[in-house]
């Protein structure tokens, strides 16, 4: 199977780095963006105004339960400007977009949509990692309020 290099477009930039690592565990673009775009998991990055997500590889069900053996990630950064844009918490910015509540579907897309995403690394993670600095409750809940 050849290698498909994804394109910059208006709304996703590719890094080199994100490229070379696609490319290495057998990822493709689309994956990748389907991952950017409904994540299981949310945490902030390890770099600095950046986010992290996370959805299994496959899952199956064992007792009732969905559980997986691998995860892929992927870690990006929103670029652009938007009164709903807190640089300091990035995180909070997938969550909202994610989150329920009052606001439609197509009112959090086009906020979403009037901002860049900078896809900086993906890679896959063999096994199930532990949740690292998890969004305290009460900020999601006053998210979804806000909404």
């Amino acid at each position: 199977m050849r290698f498909k290099i994804p394109k910059n477009t208006e709304k996703y930039e590719w890094t080199q780095h994100a490229i070379g690592k696609m490319r290495h565990y057998g990822l493709t673009a689309q994956r990748v963006l389907r991952l950017v775009n409904n994540p299981q998991r949310v945490e902030e990055g390890v770099a600095a105004n950046t986010i992290a997500v996370m959805q299994p590889a496959s899952t199956h069900t064992k007792n009732g339960k969905r559980v997986w053996s691998s995860e892929i990630w992927a870690m990006y950064q929103i670029k652009g400007k938007s009164k709903n844009v807190m640089p300091e918490a990035p995180a909070r910015i997938a969550l909202q977009i994610k989150a329920g509540g009052n606001q439609s579907l197509a009112e959090k897309r086009k906020t979403f949509t009037q901002q860049k995403i900078r896809l900086i690394s993906t890679w896959r993670y063999s096994g199930i990692s532990p949740k690292r600095d998890p969004i305290p409750d009460d900020i999601l809940r006053e998210l979804k309020s806000m909404l």
